[in-house]
Parts: structure tokens; C-alpha cells; sequence
């Protein structure tokens, strides 16, 4: 008795984004009336819980029922509060002649909530690791956690103390660059052994890691990005949670869990989804499987897991206004309970954005998991944005090989038939999760200029991972955090400042300066978010395809090879016909388009005509 005291206790001093009312809490702490979805799941926890009848005097809001657990510590509450008005009311727990008062709000929306637009292919994601970019506010680096950890900017795998307060502190930076919206990899509490400074294993999933700020802070973060004219993806995770998470240390029950009582690895081999002889064991295994020891596997098959985190996800919808969401390890999670978490965004707010992280092999896995596909028997998956894995494995060796590197890439365009929506595809050289597109630091810009000007002509959503700018390089070959760099300058007492035009060295600014070239045209570009593509088979190493839209045309020119090429242009006269010079967006010279035209080393033209 003692114990279970003592835990409820802790759990109220640790979780203040829970409600609490002696020594019971509940989460979500508040919601909003006037949802499209009536149903409201509560998850009550304390000492015993279960053994308390809830009850509800409150006009508009039903008690549909309440649901014990395997731990008598939880109790699932479930209203009704369709009709209920904005207020505050109490839920009582009554047990016995003993009763627990619990206050509850149902806060009004906010106007116009359920209009907010997700990111489309007019933006470009600029993805951060909020523990490397930028230290804003150092007096959160050492908080005392449950757990242990270290921040030391020297051990890449420790905690760096990188913040939201560093990321709104350089907000006119990022606006600068041209990007129109920013990616935070998680930001939810990781109270994890070690720090787990990725964000990847969440231990409270309404709570900020109070290491990179509080909620408030979140939510300024955004309502600031929002007035610079950008928007913010919030990075989620279902498929599983943190091994220090409280569901781990008092299990709800056995089927929270999948392979609770025997840790079995995921095998990773999504193919399982379509291939047409994949065996219910390697099914299961790939499902069912944990990511490693530290991020227990989630079953999203019991249904109020489902409901769990399908209302945590609308809940920080409504409460930060974040534009989107990315959705981490998507083929991994219950496949119907991620078509039914779609379509409960898309009820709430039918113009949002998700893109799922199926990393795929080959461009049909990646389609097959996108809404509306063909490839797809399963059923519809209502996944409005993929990513293009297979272009970013590319694109390390397409650029910066021989001249084959622009045949790779055309065959790679050639099967976008494959894709119901080509807009809604996200396109990056790198993430966190791979080698940085430069593996080193590069003696001269042309493979960098080529790929920063492919991903930012050719259909779908750009991504760029922070300090691609600046040059940053480097592998996983000693391990994750060689890829996830500090940025100079975002740390107080840095020797270079990087965020600054006088601390970059002259092939950083090159680089800097040619990125913000074109992504401030990109920016509001509608030839090159909308237009349609054509291209043409790469001949003596040189690529040449053109966006066109209302009649207005660019046209891009790349030399695969490291010498100087001539290129007859008469074959080219369905794109060309009618035009003898074309205006390049990076220099600005006029360029002449009779007859044939010579192209540098390694060179790649940007042409509006």
C-alpha cells in the first residue's frame, strides 16, 4: 500500500502536464468542446483507481463508460460531450463512502481552428534536431530527471543542450535561408537512462522534454514561426514508446504491450505489407517486434491504445497549432489503426498534411503506403505524403560520380507513374537517420549545386536537413551522432558563429548564398510546386528536363560529366521551340539557346523562359 502511495505521489510531482486532484491524475489535462468527435478518453491513474465509479453532472457532457485495467492503478474514462458548452466541471470517484472531486475543462476552440492547411509541394522542410542546433536557454541543460544522463558537447551520443529557445532565437536565421517550414525532430519528454537526446523514445507524450522547455515555450515557438510566414511539423511516434515510460513500470496490461513477457526484434523487412508470399510469422515479426530493448513495442490492436494516441495527436493539433505532422516508423505501427488516426485528422482538420516515414528500398514500396494508390490491395492507407528514401540513397553517389549519375537519376524520375500523388511526395538528400549528403568537406561546390538544385525543381516536397547550408559532412560510421553536428555558434562561448555571415568560410557562404538563391525563388514559385515535368534521357552525361505551368517554363541543365560538354539542342525542341535564350535564376546572365550550347564541368543551369 505504501508503495502504490508513494508512486502516485512521484507520478504528481513529475507529470505537471497531467491533472491532478489528490493524488489521481488524468491525461489529457483539458480538451475543447465543439469536436467533431464527441468521444473523450481520459486516463485516470492513482492508487486503486479502478476500484472507484466515476460519475458526471454536467450539461452536454454523458458518461459512456469506464474501463479497468490489469494494474488497478488505471481507469479509462470515457465521455460523451457532444452537446457540452465551455466550462469547468467535476468528475467524481466515489468508492464506498470515500470520494475523489476531480476538476475537468472543456476549454472553447479557437476561431477558424479546424482551417488550419498542412505543408504542400509550394514548401520546403527544414528539418532540426532541437538538441543540436542552437542552445538558447543554457539554465535547462542539467535539470534532474528521474533518470540519469549527462550533457557534454564532446560524447556525440550525450545530451548537447541544444533547446526550443535556441531555435526561436534564430527563427530570422532560418527565414533568412528561404525555407518556408521547419521539422523538430521529437520534442515530447524523453526521460530516458542516458538522455536519449533524439527525442525517439517518449516517456510522457503531453509533456515537452522540459530540457528543450515547457509546452508554453512550444507553442510561442510556433505562434512566432507562424508570424515570419512559416510553418512547423511535429515529429510523432506510435509504434512504440520509452522503456522508462510509467506504462513500463506499471503496465495497464498484458496486450499494451506486444511481446511484453519476450523481447523479439523487429526484422525490419516491410515488404512483408504486399508481398504476395510473405508468411504470417514474418508478418507478425516485422508488426509485432521492438525497434531495440529501450522502445517497447506499442499494440495499437488494443483499441484504447488506438484511441490513446490517436487523441494525443489531435489534442497537440488543437492546443499549439502545429501546420503537420511526420510520423515516425509508419510501416511498423497496426495497419488499420493508422488509416482510421488519418482519417480522424482529416475529420478534424480536412486540410493537414501527414507524411509517413516508410522507408522503403525501391520507389513501389514507397507508393504503395501513399493514399489512393493502385499498387495497394490491401486498402487504402489515407496517407497523404511518402518519403522518397530511394532518391536520397541515390543521391549520394548520383551527384558525385561519373556521368552515369544523371541516368540514375532520370530512371529513378521515370517511375514516379508510380506514385498516386507526385506533389505529395517529400524528396531530401539526408535526414538524421543517414550519411549527410557531403561525406566531407568538399574542395569545390558543383555536385552540391547540382543536388540543391534538383531537390528544389523537381515535383514533390523538399526537405533539407539543418546545416546542409554550411556544409556540414560526415557519416555514421562511428555512429549517429557524427550526422547530427552541433551548429557553431548556437552555444554560448563559441569560438565561430556560423549563423553569421563573417563566421563562414568563403565556400560555406558560397554554398549558403546559392541555397537562399533558390529557395527565395522557389519561395510562392507555382511553375515548380505545381507544374508538370518533363525530362529527357540523359545523352553523353547530360540531363535536361522542364517544369511548366499557364505557359510559363524553367528549364534545368545538368553536365554529369568533369569536363566542359557541348550540347546540340535541336532535340530538344518541344521545350525549346519558339525560345532562343532563357534567363539563368542563379546568375542572372541571359543564356542563349540556338543551335547548341557549352556547359562547364559539372555544371547545372536553373532557366526560366
Amino acid at each position: 500500500m505504501r508503495k502504490n502511495l508513494l508512486l502516485s505521489l512521484i507520478i504528481c510531482l513529475l507529470f505537471p502536464g497531467f491533472l491532478s486532484a489528490k493524488g489521481i491524475t488524468a491525461e489529457p489535462a483539458f480538451w475543447w468542446s465543439g469536436m467533431k468527435n464527441p468521444e473523450l478518453q481520459l486516463m485516470v491513474y492513482g492508487e486503486n483507481i479502478a476500484s472507484f465509479r466515476p460519475s458526471v453532472s454536467y450539461p452536454g457532457v454523458k458518461l459512456k463508460s469506464s474501463v479497468a485495467l490489469e494494474s488497478p492503478n488505471y481507469l479509462l474514462v470515457y465521455l460523451d460531450v457532444e452537446n457540452a458548452q465551455p466550462g469547468t466541471f467535476d468528475i467524481t470517484f466515489t468508492k464506498d463512502k470515500k470520494q475523489i472531486k476531480m476538476p475537468y475543462e472543456l476549454k472553447a476552440r479557437k476561431k477558424d481552428a479546424c482551417k488550419i492547411k498542412g505543408f504542400d509541394s509550394s514548401d520546403v522542410l527544414y528539418l532540426i534536431m532541437p538538441d543540436r542546433f542552437a542552445n538558447g536557454d543554457p539554465s535547462n541543460d542539467n535539470l534532474v530527471m528521474k533518470t540519469t544522463y549527462k550533457t557534454d558537447r564532446n560524447d556525440p551520443s550525450a545530451r548537447h543542450g541544444g533547446d526550443l529557445a535556441g531555435i526561436e532565437k534564430h527563427l530570422d536565421y532560418i527565414e533568412d535561408l528561404g525555407v518556408t517550414a521547419i521539422w523538430l525532430n521529437p520534442v515530447l519528454e524523453n526521460d530516458m537512462q542516458g538522455g536519449s537526446y533524439h527525442g525517439y523514445a517518449t516517456t510522457n507524450y503531453y509533456r515537452v522534454d522540459p530540457r528543450f522547455g515547457t509546452n508554453e515555450d512550444y507553442v510561442r515557438l510556433i505562434d512566432k514561426t507562424h508570424a515570419k510566414g512559416m510553418r512547423v511539423v511535429m515529429d510523432m511516434i506510435f509504434n512504440h514508446c520509452g522503456s522508462d515510460h510509467i506504462w513500463m513500470k506499471d503496465v495497464p496490461s498484458k496486450d499494451w504491450f506486444n511481446n511484453l513477457d519476450k523481447y523479439v526484434e523487429t526484422s525490419h523487412v516491410k515488404e512483408v505489407y504486399f508481398d504476395p508470399y510473405a508468411s504470417e510469422y514474418d508478418t507478425k515479426r516485422m508488426v509485432d517486434g521492438w525497434f531495440v530493448p529501450s522502445m517497447p513495442d506499442l499494440n495499437q490492436r488494443n483499441p484504447h491504445v488506438a484511441t490513446y494516441l490517436i487523441q494525443n495527436s489531435i489534442w497537440w493539433i488543437e492546443y499549439s497549432g502545429v501546420d503537420g505532422i511526420r510520423q515516425d516508423t509508419y510501416p511498423y505501427a497496426d495497419y488499420k489503426m493508422m488509416v482510421d488516426w488519418c482519417n480522424a485528422i482529416y475529420r478534424e482538420y480536412p486540410d493537414y498534411n501527414i507524411v509517413g516515414e516508410a522507408w522503403m528500398n525501391q520507389t513501389m514500396g514507397t507508393a504503395f503506403w501513399q493514399k489512393d494508390s493502385k499498387l495497394n490491395e490491401r486498402g487504402n492507407t489515407m496517407l497523404k505524403s511518402v518519403m522518397d528514401f530511394r532518391l536520397m540513397g541515390l543521391s549520394h553517389s548520383a551527384f558525385f560520380g561519373d556521368a552515369g549519375g544523371m541516368q540514375a537519376l532520370y530512371e529513378h524520375l521515370a517511375y514516379d507513374y508510380a506514385y498516386a500523388d507526385i506533389y505529395n511526395v517529400l524528396r531530401f538528400l539526408d535526414n538524421h537517420d543517414t550519411d549527410r549528403f557531403l561525406p566531407a568537406m568538399p574542395e569545390k561546390l558543383d555536385a552540391f549545386k547540382q543536388g540543391i538544385a534538383f531537390m528544389l525543381t523537381i515535383p514533390g516536397i523538399p526537405q533539407f536537413y539543418y546545416g546542409t547550408e554550411l556544409l556540414m559532412n560526415g557519416t555514421k560510421q562511428k555512429g549517429d551522432g557524427y550526422i547530427r553536428l552541433d551548429v557553431p555558434g548556437g552555444w554560448p562561448g563559441d569560438a565561430v558563429n556560423q549563423f553569421e555571415a563573417s563566421g563562414r568560410t568563403d565556400i560555406q557562404n558560397e554554398a549558403w548564398n546559392y541555397m537562399q538563391k533558390l529557395l527565395k525563388w522557389r519561395k510562392g514559385n507555382e511553375v515548380i510546386a505545381k507544374g508538370k515535368m518533363k525530362h529527357f534521357v540523359p545523352q553523353n552525361g547530360v540531363y535536361v528536363y522542364a517544369r511548366n505551368l499557364n505557359g510559363k517554363q524553367v528549364v534545368v541543365i545538368m553536365n554529369g560529366n568533369a569536363k566542359e560538354s557541348v550540347l546540340p539542342l535541336d532535340r530538344y525542341d518541344e521545350i525549346l521551340k519558339g525560345y532562343t535564350s532563357g534567363k539563368d535564376v542563379i546568375t542572372g546572365k541571359v543564356v542563349s539557346l540556338q543551335k547548341e550550347l557549352t556547359l562547364g564541368a559539372k555544371d547545372v543551369l536553373v532557366l526560366e523562359l
